[in-house]
């Protein structure tokens, strides 16, 4: 992973462990139900955006990097590879 993309999806990963501890308060002080899972579907939603940084990162330069390498054997690894990993993030 880049640089950039290590510090920007860290950035993001530390305002969500700060939504979740909310949510932890929100429980705890027994909070409207609706409203608790509002405040999922918000964690959920910026976790989506982490994953699409990192993935967006991953293709433009560890997938197009083994295009470029001219190595097949490296271009199917990384295809397999990509493929997996959307497939888990589907789930």
């Amino acid at each position: 992973m880049h640089e950039a993309t290590r510090d920007a999806v860290g950035a993001r990963l530390k305002r969500i462990e700060g939504q979740v501890g909310g949510l932890l308060r929100m429980v705890e002080e027994d909070r409207y139900c609706v409203d608790v899972l509002t405040q999922i579907a918000a964690v959920r939603a910026a976790l989506h955006k982490v994953e699409e940084q990192i993935l967006s990162d991953h293709i433009g330069h560890c997938v197009a990097d083994a295009f470029t390498s001219g190595s097949a054997v490296e271009q199917r690894r990384k295809v397999d590879e990509l493929v997996e990993a959307i497939g888990r993030m589907r789930r």
